[in-house]
């Protein structure tokens, strides 16, 4: 995963769209990472592999007495 400064990152946007279309791109801001910019086809697949690893609810919403 590559990794650019905010400053690139704000400056050189459009790059930071094609490279983010290849691979996330790390963001750091004083030296430190605080976002991941991805392609928004991996943000998907993401996100469809949270919603089927979701916990379901035990028991239907009944209780046991």
């Amino acid at each position: 995963m590559q990794t650019l400064s905010a400053k690139d990152a704000k400056y050189g946007f459009g790059r930071l769209i094609d490279l983010a279309r290849a691979e996330p791109v790390a963001v750091a801001k004083h030296g430190r990472t605080v976002v991941v910019v991805l392609a928004v086809e991996e943000y998907e697949r993401l996100k469809a592999i949270e919603a089927g690893a979701a916990p379901k609810a035990p028991g239907g919403g009944q209780s046991e007495e």
